[in-house]
């Protein structure tokens, strides 16, 4: 019997029974776990990275799973005996949906049509670049970044992609680019949308030198993690290009600060994941992912396995 922490009963009640599971609860953000048998814990949807330190208190604890497909911060804390495993897919679909919502509401003028709404005066938008047919680069080709470009190339945009080493292309793209090709790529494309994790290499990917190379009037959409970006860069640049951004840094982005009131950029409040159908998507994956533990399998959707010493 292998047991398993959840941190609240919505998602215990969600996953449901488990042959071979048996169920607790702990919250890791409110303090040590009461029951040391632990095995595999769940971490909080948010805040998992400030709250799972006392994983290190459990004896027998052997995988963490995350609820969230980033894990920056996370690997930090959790001790090389134990196995990290993010929620990869889960969030792919909801991610893009936004994506594409915030390209396509920025380009075509959605934000400056809901003020005018709230003064209650028509205001006409003037002629508005369309998505179709622009020239479109996804920076971070992974299962994420493959779902948005999937979700673009129904608008017959030209797609470009880039990873950190450059690989082979699919059906989508011809080739994946290295992304030490930036600086050739952005001077080209009309809409860039950021979807890569946060780390050492990643952290202000999106700097002076990037905003400066995109075109003017270009978009750029950020839907990543806030510090991917140089939030000072994207004040200096906003204006001169269009800029959405589901996350932001620092986070939450604090009242009167410059961002609201730049001009062109449009900001959500990191939603991108959270739709109504992120219980059920969790729920499913962690049945998945417990009842092959249970069974004696590797875990799945490792972002870092047990390490050896």
């Amino acid at each position: 019997m292998v047991v398993v922490s959840f941190p609240d009963p919505l998602l215990r009640d969600a996953v449901g029974e488990i042959p071979g599971v048996q169920p607790v609860l702990w919250d890791p953000a409110a303090g040590p776990a009461t029951d040391a048998r632990i095995e595999v814990v769940i971490a909080p949807y948010l805040g998992a990275a400030g709250a799972l330190g006392h994983v290190v208190d459990l004896p027998d604890c052997r995988l963490v799973q995350l609820q969230s497909a980033g894990y920056d911060g996370v690997l930090e804390v959790v001790p090389e005996s134990i196995a990290v495993a993010n929620a990869a897919g889960v969030y792919d679909a909801p991610t893009a949906e936004l994506a594409l919502g915030l390209t396509i509401a920025s380009l075509r003028g959605l934000p400056e049509a809901v003020r005018s709404g709230d003064d209650a005066r028509w205001t006409p938008l003037g002629q508005r670049p369309s998505l179709v047919g622009r020239r479109v680069l996804v920076v971070g080709y992974g299962s994420v970044g493959t779902a948005i470009a999937r979700r673009f190339n129904a608008f017959d945009v030209t797609l470009a992609a880039v990873a950190s080493r450059a690989r082979a292309g699919d059906d989508l793209v011809d080739a994946v680019h290295g992304i030490d090709e930036l600086p050739r790529l952005l001077p080209d494309q009309d809409v860039v949308v950021v979807i890569v994790p946060l780390n050492d290499s990643t952290h202000h990917l999106v700097d002076e030198d990037f905003l400066a190379a995109m075109p003017d009037g270009s978009l750029l959409v950020n839907v990543a993690r806030g510090p991917v970006a140089d939030t000072d860069a994207l004040v200096r640049h906003a204006g001169r290009l269009r800029i959405a951004l589901d996350v932001t840094d620092p986070e939450p982005l604090p009242d009167g600060h410059p961002l609201w009131t730049a001009p062109q950029v449009l900001i959500t409040p990191h939603a991108g994941g959270n739709t109504t159908d992120l219980l059920g998507r969790m729920a499913e994956l962690l049945r998945e992912q417990l009842t092959g533990v249970a069974a004696g399998a590797a875990p799945r959707h490792l972002v870092r396995p047990v390490v050896k010493t």
